[in-house]
């Protein structure tokens, strides 16, 4: 084949922007068709194929893993190497290069340049382009290597070279977008908004690159067009970030805040920017924020200050012929069936979504629990990759209003004797104190399901199958809270040495009825033979959650069909299998809050 033509980046529609909480006002897309090539023999670095630009084999399109339909007819392999290249004739001051997801040990070369690299298939990072671009054409080359390693956050992907129950094809290479951003020498490299529902105020904590000099930081708060308030600070080289407060009280008779919720999903927008000495301008960023408090007191989940009954569905975040690579058009499809069947909220599980995912729920009124995906051993290597994954979840997840809960593991996954040794204990706890350190202001579930050491929420996975036996489960308050209530785990609520101290009960997995496709695909249960019987299973379920009293929410599995499973509320095309309406009716047995006809 013949080499790529250098494409020259266009400045693109912000409506496809992959970080839409924050935008500057260009960026460029690396979205498309791409170089690739196996290194089955890991030749390529001692070969310096960051160097070469003949022809390579065969081309992929980004973002997408090589193993799904949608990637086209690509290399596969476990090194991979990726070129694209672009012209670039823009006057400016620095590029900086964003990958927002690359499964899992990346290193970035630009014009032979080693830029640096990543580890850890689920979190974006940045690079500064710095002295290795030119002026003409530029070749952005990037080595992935990816193992099926326990001791690796694989999430849902099998390690086992084939899928089997709930684990489904592995992903890899680049699976979210690419892309790129012209800053000055002196730019905004990142931000943290913290909402206080108490004193009305966000707090907007920035960190600066490259001051040399002087320089002032102001933000602009408006609400729905009008404006608030105009704050600042100036930062020096020595001192090169700093926190602006501002009130978020509206000027109006309706002297209030306007808070976030699913049923009131008001958002702030921030103009962030970057001023000289002499007022002229370095950087800008176009934000917004979400006015939201989440807490536990007395055993219920407070959301700005009201009790808050969460009835969320389990997304694994895979989509038909894509894998973990979802396109924007795909996310909102499936967030509109989410709130339109009535629920509240998604658990993402074993995956982290995308940005633009995120801020579909920040605009639609959808609560996400944030989950790290599992290893599955228990080493230093795996301790280690979880911490920095872990670490690097709540930075991408901070600034959206929308996330209220994280969870840190999963059913004992890659600590299978937590409830008796102390050193997986600690793990976890190390994983919580280290989350609550980061971030204050939302929930942590430290391993959900069963076995909790450190929590601030009770969760239980039971996947009965029959309501009864379900309910008549849940009937005795004492094994409720302190036992082994699931029919199905049997597991204990609480690790050995621990205890209920008071946190809401939630049931985080339940339901999982297959219906639909084929006969053997996998699901919770005896599988219904009629639509009729699935979804009086699947209601009768519900509501006998919704009907036991210390429960103060729940997350169904599962939103959609997915590879071997059949057990979604959507089909493997993502098109509803039950009545929206049916649904609806189910769901609104519980609702938040006043229900005005």
């Amino acid at each position: 084949m013949m080499l790529q033509e250098a494409i020259v980046p266009q400045v693109s529609d912000t409506a496809e922007h992959p970080r839409p909480q924050a935008r500057r006002g260009s960026w460029y897309d690396l979205q498309g068709e791409w170089e690739i090539r196996e290194d089955p023999e890991d030749k390529g670095r001692k070969e310096k194929w960051h160097e070469t630009r003949n022809a390579w084999e065969a081309t992929i399109h980004v973002p997408c893993a090589p193993e799904f339909d949608d990637a086209g007819e690509v290399a596969s392999g476990k090194i991979l190497w990726y070129r694209r290249s672009f012209e670039w004739k823009e006057e400016i001051k620095e590029l900086l290069i964003h990958f927002e997801a690359v499964d899992a040990e990346a290193d970035v070369w630009l014009n032979g340049v080693r830029l640096g690299g990543h580890s850890g298939g689920f979190t974006p990072f940045t690079l500064p382009a710095g002295e290795a671009l030119q002026h003409g054409r530029n070749d952005l080359v990037v080595r992935v290597e990816d193992t099926t390693s326990v001791d690796q956050p694989l999430g849902k992907q099998s390690w086992k070279g084939k899928n089997f129950l709930c684990w489904y094809t592995p992903t890899t290479g680049i699976w979210q977008p690419v892309w790129m951003e012209a800053v000055q020498t002196t730019y905004a490299a990142d931000w943290h908004i913290t909402p206080d529902i108490n004193t009305g105020r966000f707090s907007l904590h920035t960190t600066l690159a490259g001051v040399t000099e002087p320089v002032y930081v102001e933000a602009e708060l408006t609400f729905q067009g009008e404006w608030i308030t105009t704050a600042g600070i100036w930062l020096r080289p020595d001192k090169t970030e700093g926190t602006i407060e501002l009130e978020a009280d509206t000027d109006s008779a309706d002297f209030r805040v306007y808070t976030w919720s699913p049923e009131a999903p008001h958002l702030y927008d921030i103009e962030l920017r970057v001023v000289d000495a002499d007022r002229r301008p370095l950087d800008e960023l176009t934000m917004y924020a979400g006015m939201r408090d989440i807490r536990v007191e007395n055993g219920r989940v407070l959301l700005n200050r009201e009790t808050f009954y969460q009835q969320l569905i389990l997304d694994q975040g895979y989509y038909p012929g894509r894998g973990m690579s979802g396109t924007a058009e795909q996310m909102e499809k499936d967030l509109h069936y989410v709130k339109e069947m009535g629920f509240n909220g998604v658990r993402r599980h074993q995956t982290i979504a995308d940005r633009r995912y995120l801020s579909m729920c920040d605009r639609l009124g959808l609560v996400v629990w944030a989950e790290m995906p599992s290893a599955y051993r228990f080493s230093r290597k795996a301790a280690a990759n979880l911490l920095d994954g872990a670490r690097e979840m709540v930075e991408k997840h901070y600034n959206h209003p929308s996330v209220i809960v994280y969870t840190l593991m999963n059913e004992s996954w890659g600590i299978p004797e937590v409830y008796e040794n102390g050193a997986q204990q600690a793990l976890v706890n190390a994983l919580y104190y280290q989350t609550k350190a980061l971030d204050t202001t939302r929930l942590v579930v430290g391993n959900d399901g069963w076995e909790h050491t450190l929590t601030d929420l009770l969760t239980i996975h039971d996947y009965t199958s029959d309501a009864g036996r379900m309910k008549a489960g849940y009937e005795i308050e004492e094994e409720l809270l302190h036992g082994a209530p699931s029919l199905t785990s049997r597991r204990q609520n609480y690790a050995s040495g621990w205890k209920h101290r008071g946190e809401p009960l939630l049931i985080s997995e339940f339901g999982g009825v297959a219906f639909g496709g084929a006969e053997d695909e996998w699901g919770y249960g005896i599988r219904p033979q009629t639509k009729e019987a699935a979804w009086e299973r699947i209601a009768s379920l519900i509501r006998t959650v919704q009907d036991t009293p210390l429960v103060q929410g729940f997350c169904y599995t599962q939103l959609a069909d997915v590879e071997q499973e059949g057990n979604g509320l959507l089909d493997h095309d993502h098109q509803p299998k039950f009545s929206i309406e049916a649904v609806r009716s189910v769901l609104n047995r519980r609702k938040n809050g006043f229900v005005f006809d």
